[in-house]
């Protein structure tokens, strides 16, 4: 059920002025149920992608999803770099020299894998129905434990018990639309994307007006500080799905859900570059 806050503070995207989106140089996608549909990422949604960077916005994933994809998508999507495993590095593919650059958020320790199978036997065992995320094996720094992605969907309380036991190991813990993510280090998706913009492209987002110059999508509670930190940002019609799992809510929202409404962002973007 939508919240008064909700009402009061989030806006149509018909409602993103024309004038502030000619001034758009660029956006942040979260991947997951805002650039895919249903688990598939679909022709239209990577189109969009495609649109426009060729029209000259840099686009940046910003995801939960692990380096073995991300060295994928940077490399062969048509995206400027990628900020994985909610903000354990970042990924750039550098043209010219075609080499892939990899920059770690905090370098890995040699006993994490062993800290983070220990913790995921446990998790497993107290959770009936839970699983490691199918993608588990290609990631280097995150735990993620699937509740609805391959396994039938687990109800609230069996998703905050995950997130307790992160917690009580030291991790910190998101909840994204299909997995809870875990990991020990002080960063996240929005301390990552902060510095990486200034490391690897000069943009100073502190800076409010090179902020504003910038749009996030996203859809789920661990998008939330993302969605308060950019005043344009945008959710996906499914973010209302977790209205009272936000702790930021969105400026904006498109009518349609996941990648069709990433499609209609892409569209009301490039329609002000024209």
């Amino acid at each position: 059920m939508r919240s008064q806050q909700w009402d009061a503070q989030v806006r149509d995207l018909s409602e993103f002025p024309f004038q502030a989106r000619t001034q758009i140089l660029g956006v942040l996608t979260d991947i997951d149920d805002t650039l895919t549909s249903d688990g598939q990422l679909t022709a239209s949604a990577y189109a969009a992608l495609e649109s426009l960077q060729r029209a000259g916005f840099q686009v940046i994933p910003v995801t939960g999803r692990p380096a073995g994809w991300c060295d994928h998508i940077a490399r062969m999507w048509p995206v400027d770099a990628v900020v994985g495993e909610n903000g354990a590095f970042w990924m750039r593919y550098d043209k010219h020299n075609k080499k892939l650059n990899t920059v770690f958020a905090k370098q890995p320790d040699a006993d994490r894998q062993i800290r983070m199978q220990t913790l995921a036997n446990k998790i497993l065992e107290a959770v009936p129905g839970c699983a490691l995320a199918s993608d588990q094996f290609c990631r280097v720094a995150d735990l993620a434990i699937d509740f609805c992605e391959d396994v039938p969907a687990l109800p609230p309380s069996a998703v905050q018990t995950i997130v307790q036991l992160m917690h009580e190991a030291g991790m910190r813990a998101k909840v994204s639309s299909i997995h809870v993510n875990g990991w020990w280090g002080d960063y996240d998706k929005l301390s990552t994307t902060r510095r990486m913009m200034q490391e690897e492209f000069c943009i100073h987002l502190d800076q409010a007006s090179e902020r504003n110059r910038w749009v996030f999508v996203g859809d789920s509670p661990n998008d939330s500080p993302m969605f308060g930190y950019f005043e344009n940002s945008v959710g996906v019609a499914n973010v209302l799905d977790f209205v009272d799992q936000l702790t930021s809510f969105p400026s904006y929202i498109t009518p349609a859900r996941a990648g069709s409404g990433f499609l209609q962002l892409a569209q009301a973007l490039l329609a002000a570059r024209c």
